[in-house]
């Protein structure tokens, strides 16, 4: 179903004001050195210090980087992106550090301030450097790392910071809450559908996200109801439904734990075995793997990304669709969080399938596709608009390659940028929701 134009410049606005929102931080700035180093030295363990020793200065990544492939800059190849991190480590953890003390200067607040850009603004975390890594350096949790850092010495950008406050203050996302989740469930029963809200126990914990509530209404629909299609006891919860996690992508851990322990918790008192994560590419990793890091130990119940509950449902014969037919000219992109870190690949595809549309492979798709340009919070931060676009541009040559006469996805964050790139060139081509195309086809 086509979305208002209307409402989705009318959020685009509302990301423009996020900076004026955000709250001044609340670390000294003659503590920010102190603050981003205490978090280094609790993150460098023998397996990252082993990634920022590996690296044989190939430049390969740069060659894998959207960034560094439309601009060029040198600056911008991955494994510079370290090059803060890798200077503390020198002094402070490596075997020779007693020599790189009389040779390299210590961080100072100026050097934070300059690695901002590279690894908030300039970054999406996609992984793709780290997947022709030679010597497979994981370089997008280093730069993960040192966003924690900055993070705790107040260096997060302000348009993030703004919805990372939000979150860890009020519980709400862009200002959705109960009351907002309540309101569209009753705009949903209205239509004829059954929303089973605070249920006291169910096996299945559905999220949702602040995109679908405010933006995209039709993939709440259309999850609703393929889970009442499917006959499965589940529940949204109230208390627990933002699978977004703002304190995930700025590295602020104390939010980060904060809202995906919402979620656990809740899921532990549903007695729930799995935990279905809506179309929000961040939002995976979120819970399954770092959802368990901030719990201590392994979830009791099995985490799923949407499209791969999807997926699994059509594989194994429980999810019948209606055909679509060939004429349906589509291709797919990969959410990087949800494919290129999860390996969730066969699943949505497996839907495409059966919903017997023509599926067209970008040149560089599954674990080799591009990012959107807009994950790990870039679509929020107002210094990140070239890069964002630098992406669309080269995501837009590989869809035209395919010939595709639409686009279909499974995380909001890239239906965003993909919209918004659309909007600024007079690109043409829709940009589908997967788990829509599933509730508007059901046999």
């Amino acid at each position: 179903m086509a979305i208002d134009m209307n409402v989705f410049r009318g959020f685009a606005e509302q990301i423009k004001m996020l900076p004026q929102m955000a709250k001044p931080t609340d670390c000294p700035e003659n503590q920010r050195v102190q603050h981003a180093q205490s978090i280094f030295a609790d993150r460098l363990d023998a397996s990252n210090a082993t990634h920022l020793e590996s690296c044989v200065h190939c430049g390969l990544c740069a060659e894998a980087c959207q960034f560094y492939i439309e601009t060029e800059d040198p600056a911008l190849t991955p494994i510079h992106k370290l090059d803060l991190l890798k200077r503390y480590y020198r002094r402070e953890k490596s075997p020779m550090r007693w020599l790189h003390r009389l040779i390299e200067a210590d961080i100072t607040e100026a050097d934070l301030e300059a690695t901002q850009f590279l690894v908030y603004e300039s970054c999406t975390e996609c992984g793709r450097c780290g997947l022709v890594c030679p010597m497979g350096i994981d370089i997008a949790s280093m730069v993960h790392i040192t966003r924690e850092g900055l993070a705790h010495a107040g260096l997060i950008p302000a348009g993030l910071r703004a919805v990372e406050q939000e979150q860890g203050s009020r519980g709400t996302v862009f200002g959705v809450g109960p009351e907002q989740l309540r309101q569209v469930a009753d705009e949903l029963r209205a239509k004829g559908h059954e929303v089973p809200i605070d249920k006291e126990k169910a096996d299945i914990l559905v999220l949702s996200s602040t995109i679908d509530i405010l933006l995209f209404k039709d993939v709440l629909e259309a999850t609703v109801k393929v889970m009442n299609h499917l006959g499965v006891d589940w529940t949204i919860h109230t208390c627990a439904f933002e699978g977004a996690n703002f304190g995930l992508l700025s590295g602020y851990s104390r939010v980060q734990k904060l809202a995906s322990e919402r979620i656990t918790k809740q899921a532990i008192a549903l007695d729930a075995k799995l935990v279905i994560v809506p179309e929000c590419g961040h939002a995976y990793p979120a819970m399954r793997w770092a959802g368990a890091n901030a719990h201590g130990g392994p979830l009791p119940f099995e985490v799923m990304a949407i499209s791969e509950f999807l997926g699994r449902e059509v594989m194994e014969g429980r999810l019948q669709l209606s055909k679509i037919g060939a004429e349906k000219h589509v291709t797919y992109h990969d959410p990087c969080k949800i494919g290129r870190h999860g390996g969730v690949f066969d699943e949505p595809r497996a839907v495409l399938e059966a919903l017997g549309v023509d599926l067209s492979e970008m040149p560089n798709n599954k674990a080799a596709n591009f990012c959107c340009g807009g994950g790990a919070g870039l679509f929020v931060m107002e210094k990140a608009e070239p890069m964002r676009n630098a992406a669309f541009d080269l995501k837009r040559r590989q869809v035209e390659a395919t010939g595709a006469d639409s686009v279909v996805t499974a995380c909001g964050s890239c239906r965003i940028n993909l919209m918004a790139g659309a909007g600024r060139t007079q690109w043409a081509t829709p940009i589908e929701s997967l788990v829509e195309l599933v509730g508007a086809n059901l046999k």
